[in-house]
């Protein structure tokens, strides 16, 4: 049994798969490289990367070249996806540190001659009804697959990934459900193992979240509602400030989000600093305790933010590295 802080997950499907598994078994998390990367991609996936390697499970980081070409990715550009893989690539390696995941290249796959055999068969077994509701994985509906046909193929490409690297585990946002669900879908009418999906929660867009199906992730399209790895302090000062940030409201609060999904997890406590006639400074140690203080009214929104702004900033002070890469 794996040792691993299973509240840093939203989801796990299902629970008693992963209780079975072992040390060694076999995880990844494919992401496609399609420019700067933000908070969402390395602090957050890399929080999970490196709590599922100290558990014990070999992980691998598939850099989805191929799939970001059939997503439009840097408009379908190969050679400026590899160069976005590359940068991808530098920013885990500063966030893992001593530890060593595989590094996979979809295009290294997909040269494999069981590649597209796979893909036959995975496709064999399921429908294009099925394939519509995965499209959302990629960001997209079924309007842009009607005009180009290569967008149902994604779906078909992440799930062969799956079989091809023989994994125990696959990691991802709750974006990626849809992919993992019909993953496991098929791998049942095959015979195979069901991989066990392990799904982070998404931050929200620092202009603002919405709600329930209205949800706005962070994204790096929209800059400044997205906090990129090579931003500089300033650069997080500036955005953390301008963020949504309602007083007394911490659902839909992307400030409160950074909170909650990257800074407790990787700090033991967390101080606020208040006006000596607002209570002065106040310590945290567990974010639910934050929560309801915030609920109540008792902390500002420019503090909550000045702590956020803060933390982050020495969280990203390893990655000014990445800055002078990509200068160079």
């Amino acid at each position: 049994m794996l040792n691993l802080d299973k509240s840093l997950f939203e989801e796990i499907v299902t629970e008693s798969e992963f209780e079975s598994l072992e040390k060694n078994c076999k995880g990844y998390h494919g992401v496609e490289p399609s420019g700067i990367p933000h908070i969402g991609h390395i602090l957050v996936i890399g929080t999970r990367i490196k709590a599922m390697m100290r558990a014990g499970i070999r992980m691998q980081i598939l850099l989805a070249d191929w799939h970001a070409m059939v997503n439009d990715k840097l408009g379908g550009d190969l050679e400026r996806i590899r160069q976005s893989g590359e940068i991808l690539k530098k920013a885990y390696e500063i966030e893992l540190g001593d530890l060593k995941p595989e590094f996979i290249w979809a295009s290294d796959l997909i040269d494999k001659s069981s590649y597209m055999e796979g893909i036959i068969r995975t496709a064999k077994q399921t429908t294009l009804s099925r394939l519509k509701r995965a499209l959302p994985i990629m960001g997209r509906d079924e309007s842009d697959a009607e005009s180009d046909f290569s967008k149902y193929l994604y779906p078909v490409m992440q799930v062969n990934d799956i079989f091809e690297l023989d994994l125990d585990v696959a990691l991802g946002g709750m974006d990626q459900r849809h992919a993992h669900m019909l993953a496991r879908d098929i791998a049942e009418k095959m015979n195979r193992k069901k991989v066990v999906s392990m799904h982070s929660p998404l931050l929200g867009s620092l202009k603002g979240t919405g709600r329930m199906d209205n949800f706005k992730k962070m994204s790096k399209s929209d800059p400044e509602s997205a906090i990129l790895m090579t931003d500089s302090e300033e650069d997080v000062k500036r955005k953390i400030k301008n963020s949504f940030c309602p007083m007394g409201i911490a659902e839909g609060n992307p400030v409160m989000d950074i909170m909650k999904i990257i800074i407790f997890p990787s700090m033991k406590e967390v101080t606020i600093h208040r006006p000596e006639k607002k209570g002065g400074d106040i310590t945290f140690t567990d974010f639910i305790s934050l929560e309801s203080t915030y609920k109540s009214g008792a902390i500002h929104p420019m503090d909550l933010k000045e702590s956020v702004t803060d933390n982050l900033s020495k969280m990203m002070k390893p990655f000014a590295v990445l800055r002078d890469y990509l200068e160079k």
